[in-house]
Parts: structure tokens; sequence; C-alpha cells
């Protein structure tokens, strides 16, 4: 049984379950309901607490300092939902790394955004760009590659949201006040660093600092010439194995070229080299004889070796500050052909990429694809008879 007494013009009720225990009050403000409890047995001092308490709520509500209440899921329940379906749904599509990584991601930005309403996107994500850049544990601000890639879990969660209901529509997730970003091209080397690139790394495998550094200095000699004239990945190269690679005979431009099987991120692709990549293979055939099928034409790649003739040159950054990797070879590939003028979409094609990455990246940087003829036009001018002009100036 509950005893009810209304106040204020019934805008405030004070209430007991039963016969005995403290009196509560209630109210409809805002949108939702509010109670508190009088901690009080006796009904008077109950009735003027609650008129108290209701005065005291509506000045706030008029201030604007009373909370409304929000509606829908926390971005914790819809972030324990994704890690759920996570290893599923990703099961044959994503790595296993993949999902830990997301997974290690989430602990950063859940002790923020947890407790937070979905509804209350994108103002919370605006205040975690600023979270993470005043509150680093080392100090400096997390790097834009990080702070994009923890934008995407969470934009993968508000996904997950939607999917199940939980949201209607994908917020703005863009950086305010962004200006537009300058494309940079990707690090490479131009045909006379490349030069310099390989004759230090021949004279490093002829004469190793130590004896026991040959092989791995010849190793990456081959792998340098062979890198370079076939545009491969260095993921697609780690995967190659000798049974995917065929020394032709080009009947277009008769002379021996290799035919490559490739397997990486894309797929399974075909690629057919430069004529320079046919003896480093032949070099690395000869070395690892007698080589099985599946055996794999690069071991592990000589990274340091790689960094440190890099360094000897000056050559590991360019001068847009872009450290040069194994991956600056396939770059550089791309555009020595794009140099010697071959045809944009062949190179895509035998690169296993897109024209328009091509021309984003590589073609708005090489000289070689302006036409001057083209450009430097001149309109000819009709030239006016002087009897033209004497008649004109009679008129």
């Amino acid at each position: 049984m509950t005893e009810t007494h209304d106040l204020v013009g019934g805008k405030v009720h004070v209430y007991r379950r039963g016969t005995r225990g403290t009196w509560q009050c209630s109210t409809f403000l805002k949108g939702r309901n509010w109670r508190v409890t009088t901690k009080t047995d006796s009904l008077s001092l109950a009735k003027e607490f609650a008129e108290d308490w209701y005065l005291e709520l509506r000045g706030k509500s008029h201030a604007g300092l009373l909370e409304e209440k929000k509606k829908g899921k926390r971005f914790k329940e819809a972030a324990a939902k994704y890690l759920e379906e996570l290893p599923i749904l990703t099961h044959g599509q994503r790595s296993e790394r993949y999902v830990n990584d997301q997974k290690k991601k989430l602990k950063v930005i859940l002790p923020f955004l947890g407790d937070r309403y979905l509804s209350e996107a994108p103002g919370s994500i605006s205040e975690y760009r600023i979270h993470r850049a005043q509150n680093c544990k080392t100090g400096k601000p997390p790097s834009r590659s990080t702070m994009h890639q923890e934008i995407v879990v969470i934009r993968q969660v508000y996904k997950s949201a939607i999917r199940h209901g939980w949201f209607q529509f994908l917020p703005d997730f863009s950086v305010p006040y962004k200006a537009s970003g300058k494309v940079v091209h990707r690090a490479w080397f131009s045909p006379e660093e490349y030069r310099t690139l390989y004759q230090a790394t021949r004279k490093r495998a002829q004469n190793p600092k130590k004896p026991r550094w040959k092989r791995a200095s010849e190793n990456l000699h081959d792998y340098v010439l062979f890198m370079a004239n076939t545009g491969l990945r260095p993921d697609e190269g780690a995967r190659l194995r000798y049974r995917d690679v065929t020394i032709v005979h080009d009947e277009d431009s008769q002379e021996r070229i290799l035919e490559i099987e490739v397997r990486g991120k894309r797929g399974v692709g075909f690629c057919k080299s430069m004529p320079g990549a046919v003896i480093p293979f032949e070099r690395l055939r000869e070395r690892n004889r007698p080589p099985s099928p599946d055996t794999k034409i690069f071991g592990k790649f000589q990274r340091e070796l790689f960094n440190t003739i890099l360094d000897e040159l000056g050559l590991r950054i360019d001068r847009d500050g872009q450290h040069r990797t194994a991956y600056s070879l396939r770059h550089t590939y791309i555009c020595m052909r794009l140099m010697e003028g071959a045809d944009i979409y062949q190179v895509a094609k035998n690169c296993r990429t897109s024209v328009e990455m091509i021309e984003k990246y590589y073609a708005a940087h090489i000289k070689n694809m302006l036409d001057a003829s083209a450009i430097n036009v001149r309109k000819v001018r009709r030239k006016i008879k002087q009897v033209e002009v004497e008649e004109a100036a009679e008129a």
C-alpha cells in the first residue's frame, strides 16, 4: 500500500510505501522523472523538504543547469557488441593481428568515451582528439597515423551500433578546421640516386666488412636490382617462390624477361619484369642450387644492412623528409617507367594497382608526363589588312 500526498498544484508528490519508513518525493521536469528521499518519517518535514527541493530543481531548470535525460545506448555497450562479433565477422577476411590491434586501441578509447552516450557524437569525438593530444603519457601527442587509426575504430563501433538499430546515422568524424592537405609523392630514388645505390650494394657484395656477411650482402644487392626492375611490393617479394618465376623470351621486345605469378594483398596477379631482373634472379638461383620449387627466393630482408648503406650514402631521407624503405624500390620502378614513356594503364596493370593511384602519387611529380608542345601553344592572331584599317578610320 502506498500513501501519496500532492503538493504545489499536483506538481510534486510525497509518497511512502507501507505504513513505516521514510517519505519519498518525485516530480516530472525537463522530460524525465526526478525522485529523491526526504530522509525523514515525519510527513510535515517531508512536505517542507519536497517544496524546497522542487523550487531548487525548477531554478536549475530555468538556468539551464539541469541535465536532460539521455536516451539510447552508451559507447561501451556498442564497443562490447563490436568486440563480440569482430572475430567471427572478420574470419577469413582479416588477420588475427588485425583483431588484436582493434582490441588494443579500444582499451585506449574506452576510458574516455565508454560512459558517454552514442547520441553525444560528434562532440565527444572532438573532445577525444583534444584529450589524446593533452594527456599523452610520453608527453608527445600521438602521430597523425595513430590518431587516424583510433578514429577508424570508433567509426567501426558506430557502424556496429547502426547495424543493431541502436543508432540512426554515421556521425561526422572529420577534423574541424582542417586545411586541404598537399599531395606528397612517395619516396623513391631518382635515376642518379638509384645508380648510386646499386653500385654501393654491389661494392658491399664484393667486399663485405666481414666474410660471414658475404652471402647476406650478395642477396641484398640482387634484391635491390630485382625489386627495382619488377615493381613488386615488399610483401609480394617475401612470398615469392622459385615456382612463381619463369624466364621467357619476349617476342615484342626481343629480350629475356621474367614472368612472375604474384601473390600479395590484392590476391593473385601477374607481372612482366624489365630485362634487368633476369641476371639477379639467375644469380639467386645459382647461389641456392639446387633450389626446390617451393623454396622462397628471398630469405629474411636485410633491413639493417639496407638502412646502413642508405645512411652511408645520405639517401635515407629524401628532400621532403620522407624515409626511404624497401617500398621505395617499387616507387622507383613506377617513376622510371613513366619517365621513359610507358603507358600508364599498362604500368598500373603490371603493378596491380589503379591508374588513379599512379596519377595521384607518381604522374603528378614526373616532369616527363608534361607535354611541352601541348602546353606552349601560341594562338596565331589574324592580321588586319591596311585597307581595312584605313576604311575603319574614315568611317
